[in-house]
């Protein structure tokens, strides 16, 4: 299957972009079958090659959700943008969670808030050798 995608090009901290056509299997930022355009972030500037852009999505290649949302926003084809799917950062603990005695979760948590407590370490007092004690007493 082929798709339109961006491959990143430029330098650190300046990113550029060729709007590519290639197969979905191979990398971003490997051979492509044509180019169909560019994109600079910083200068928020599109250069596109509408009339090949459109005869590949008629021929059947698929856009990624970011060369769509361009497309439509250059008005190359139209439609409404879609979103961009961002996974969200799993929470580990819900702070609302009900109590119920007896339940296995509870259980653990009793167990992991048993490990966590550190175990006292005792300070050894400084070992001092008696005879540097009489040796510095003499002095």
């Amino acid at each position: 299957m082929l798709t339109i995608r961006f491959n990143r090009v430029g330098k650190k901290n300046k990113s550029y972009y060729r709007i590519v056509l290639q197969e979905h299997t191979i990398a971003p930022g490997g051979r492509h079958i044509e180019v169909l355009g560019s994109y600079d972030p910083h200068m928020k500037k599109a250069v596109l090659k509408a009339d090949k852009i459109k005869e590949w999505i008629g021929k059947g290649a698929q856009v990624s959700d970011t060369a769509y949302n361009l497309f439509v926003k250059e008005g190359v084809i139209e439609g409404k943008k879609r979103v961009k799917k961002v996974p969200k950062k799993k929470v580990e603990e819900k702070i609302d969670e009900p109590k119920v005695e007896g339940s296995k979760t509870e259980e653990k948590k009793e167990e992991a808030k048993v490990e966590e407590k550190p175990e006292e370490i005792k300070a050894e007092e400084p070992k001092v050798d008696e005879k540097a004690e009489e040796v510095i007493d003499k002095k």
